[in-house]
C-alpha cells in the first residue's frame, strides 16, 4: 500500500481523526499524549487524572503536603508507585526507613475487571427483536469498522491500560514486585542529601528525554522529604538545592517525581519556597472521626476519609491558565476498597430539597420581612 507523507493511501477521506489528543497512547505502556504534543502518566487514581487534565505531566515534580494527623499521603503514594509497577515502568522510591523495600509490599493491587468487561459485552450485543434488521446492522457496521470500529476500540483499550483501580485491601502480586527497574533508597539517617541525589541522577540517565512514539517513562516517589527520621531535615538550603537540583533533571528526561513532605515541619518561608518550586502542588487534610457539625454539612460524610486540594496544576506548552471546576474534593474510599474523589455537596438544611450554600443565605435575609405581591 503506497504512502504518501506521514498518510497511508487506502484509508477513506471522511475518516475520523482523533477528536480529543489526550485520548491517544502512545506506543509505550502507560504513557498518553495530550493537547500541544505534551505527555501524561496515571497517577494511579481515574478521577485524579481526570481532574488534572489527563495525569502527571511527564517531566514536572508533584508534590504532596502531608496532614499532621494522618497518613493518607501515603494512600496517594502507593497508587502512584502501584500504577507504575503494573505498567512495567522504571520506578525509584526514597523512604525515612531502614529497609524500604518493605514499603512495596505495602503497594494495592489493581482492581480485577473482569465483572465489567462483561458487562460491556453484553451492552454491546443487539437487543433488536427483529434478526433480519439486527443481521443488517451488524453487515453495515462491519463495513464502517476499518473506519470508527478500530479506533473506538482502541480508545477503550487505552483508557483501560492507561489507569487503574487498585484495592487497598489487596497486595500486589509479589512477582510483579522481583524486578530489576525497581530501586529503593533508605533516607534515614541520612546526614546529606548527596547521595540521594546521585541516585536520583543515576536513575534518571537511563530516561532521557525524546519525543516520538516509543516513550519510555520512569517514576520517583520520595515520602516525607524532611521529616525527622532524617539527619538533614534541618538543612533548609540544602533541601531547597536538591529540590531544584531533581526538579532540572526530571524536566529533561521521560520522568515524573512525586515529592511528599510534612509542611508544619518547615518555617513559613522555607514552606512557601517549596510550593513554588512544585509543578503540581496538592495537598491532604485529614477527617476527624467524629465531628457532627461537618456530618450535618455534608452529603457522604460517612464514606470521606479527607479533603484533596489542588492548589497548582502543571502544563507546559501553552499559555492557556488552569481552570478546575473545585479545587478542594473529597477523599472517598468505595467499598472500602477504592479511591474516589468526588465535587463537595452540602446537605440541604432545615429540610430544604435543594442546594443550601446560595439558596439558603439568600433567603434567610428575607424570612423576618413579609413579602408583599
Amino acid at each position: 500500500m503506497a504512502a504518501v507523507g506521514d498518510q497511508t493511501l487506502g484509508q477513506s477521506s471522511f475518516s475520523r481523526a482523533t477528536s480529543n489528543p489526550a485520548t491517544s497512547s502512545t506506543g509505550a505502556t502507560g504513557v498518553k499524549v495530550g493537547p500541544n504534543g505534551v505527555a501524561f502518566v496515571s497517577s494511579g487514581i481515574p478521577d485524579l487524572d481526570r481532574i488534572l487534565g489527563g495525569g502527571f505531566l511527564l517531566g514536572s515534580v508533584v508534590m504532596i503536603m502531608e496532614d499532621a494527623d494522618a497518613p493518607h499521603h501515603l494512600l496517594l503514594l502507593r497508587c502512584f508507585m502501584s500504577q507504575g509497577v503494573v505498567h512495567k515502568q522504571p520506578l525509584l522510591f526514597a523512604g525515612p526507613m531502614k529497609e524500604p523495600r518493605l514499603f512495596l509490599g505495602t503497594l494495592p493491587a489493581p482492581v480485577s475487571s473482569s465483572k465489567e468487561d462483561g458487562r460491556h459485552r453484553t451492552m454491546g450485543v443487539g437487543a433488536s427483536s427483529d434478526g433480519q434488521a439486527n443481521d443488517e446492522g451488524l453487515r453495515i457496521a462491519w463495513q464502517y469498522k476499518k473506519y470508527f470500529g478500530d479506533e473506538k476500540t482502541s480508545r477503550a483499550d487505552n483508557k483501560q491500560e492507561f489507569s487503574n483501580d487498585f484495592d487497598l485491601r489487596k497486595p500486589l502480586e509479589r512477582h510483579l514486585l522481583n524486578v530489576q527497574n525497581i530501586e529503593c533508597v533508605s533516607t534515614q539517617d541520612a546526614d546529606t542529601l548527596s547521595d540521594l541525589q546521585d541516585c536520583c541522577s543515576a536513575f534518571l540517565s537511563k530516561l532521557p528525554r525524546k519525543d516520538g512514539r516509543n516513550l519510555t517513562a520512569g517514576r520517583i516517589a520520595i515520602q516525607s522529604l524532611c521529616a525527622p527520621q532524617c539527619g538533614y531535615f534541618e538543612k533548609d538550603w540544602d533541601m531547597v538545592s536538591f529540590i531544584r537540583s531533581v526538579k532540572a533533571m526530571v524536566r529533561s528526561s521521560n520522568s515524573v517525581a512525586v515529592i511528599t513532605f510534612p509542611s508544619t515541619i518547615l518555617s513559613n518561608s522555607f514552606c512557601k519556597r517549596w510550593q513554588h518550586l512544585a509543578d503540581t502542588l496538592l495537598s491532604i487534610k485529614a477527617i476527624p472521626d467524629e465531628d457532627k457539625n461537618l456530618a450535618k454539612l455534608l452529603t457522604g460524610y460517612q464514606d470521606m476519609v479527607g479533603f484533596l486540594h489542588v492548589h497548582k496544576v502543571a502544563q507546559t506548552n501553552s499559555q492557556v491558565p488552569v481552570i478546575l471546576e473545585a479545587s478542594t474534593l473529597s477523599l472517598k474510599l468505595r467499598k472500602r476498597r477504592s479511591l474516589v474523589l468526588e465535587r463537595l455537596n452540602q446537605a440541604p438544611v432545615d429540610g430544604s430539597s435543594g442546594p443550601s450554600s446560595a439558596a439558603s443565605g439568600s433567603c434567610s435575609s428575607s424570612q423576618g420581612s413579609q413579602l408583599d405581591f
